[in-house]
Order: C-alpha cells, then sequence, then structure tokens
C-alpha cells in the first residue's frame, strides 16, 4: 500500500518516530468496528522523554513542542498499527493530558501543538473533537499525554 501522506511529509521535512513500546499491561493500538484506538502516547523526542510541568518550570511553547510530539508518536502508532497514513479518514477525538500547576489554565494552549500538527498531517481529515485536562503527574514525569480515537477508511 501507498503512504502518500507519509512521502508528503518527508517532503515537508517532518519524520515520524519509532512507535514507543508500551511501558506497561496495555498494547499500544486496538481496531474495533472501524476504529483505531489508540493508548496515550507520552511526549517524547529523538527517544528522550520530555518532563516538566507547565506553570512551573515548562513555558507554554515548550509544552506546545510536546504536544506536537505527542501527535507524531501517534501517527506513528497509526502507521503501525493500520499499516499506511493513508487508511485514516479522519481523527475523531484527541484526549490531551497537561503536567500542571494547579493555578496553571492555558492546556487548551498547549493542546493545541498536538490539533495543529493532525491537522498538518492529515488536513481536514485532522479536525478532531477534543479534551484538553490539566493533571498533578503523568507517567515518567512527561508534559503531556495524548490518546487518540481514529475512523479508519475500509481496506
Amino acid at each position: 500500500m501507498t503512504d502518500n501522506i507519509e512521502s508528503a511529509l518527508t517532503a515537508r521535512g517532518i519524520e515520524l518516530p519509532t512507535p514507543a513500546a508500551p511501558v506497561a499491561s496495555y498494547v499500544p493500538a486496538v481496531e474495533a468496528g472501524g476504529l483505531l484506538y489508540i493508548s496515550g502516547q507520552v511526549s517524547m523526542s529523538d527517544g528522550k522523554l520530555i518532563t516538566g510541568r507547565l506553570g512551573d518550570d515548562m513555558s507554554l511553547e515548550e509544552g506546545q513542542q510536546a504536544a506536537k510530539a505527542c501527535a507524531l508518536m501517534i501517527a506513528a502508532q497509526i502507521k503501525k498499527a493500520a499499516g499506511s497514513l493513508d487508511r485514516v479518514d479522519r481523527i475523531v477525538k484527541l484526549g490531551v493530558f497537561v503536567n500542571s500547576t494547579a493555578e496553571y489554565t492555558d492546556h487548551p494552549k498547549v493542546a493545541n501543538g498536538c490539533s495543529d500538527m493532525m491537522a498538518v498531517i492529515f488536513g481536514a481529515g485532522g479536525q478532531h473533537a477534543r479534551s484538553a485536562v490539566g493533571v498533578s503527574s503523568l507517567p515518567l514525569g512527561v508534559a503531556v499525554e495524548v490518546d487518540a480515537i481514529i475512523a479508519l477508511k475500509p481496506e
């Protein structure tokens, strides 16, 4: 199967990371009823975790970059599970979790880092419903974690 979306990303200088292996008792993706459910993907770049807390030791821009890294990992997991990014009909929903202080309120702006990258990758099919919430901690101290529901085209 050709992967026109990935070719377009490569032409733009955007490279997908190697899909991360699970760190606990779950699988990265489950396909059911035409939907692909992607487990929470934590912020990492170049194989290194992006850690920190918004409102404490991370800026909004750093948080957005962490969320963008989650989007790229979600795309990598989609490709691994579905065989091609071209099987994506649309991104249905993202759940964005932001490691932040109790006073921090810019969670939606942090989440835009992921949402905007989905639009870059999938065009109109990257438009989605979303939740963006602040949490007091995330696994391994990461800044952002994102899970996703994706509608797939039939094979």
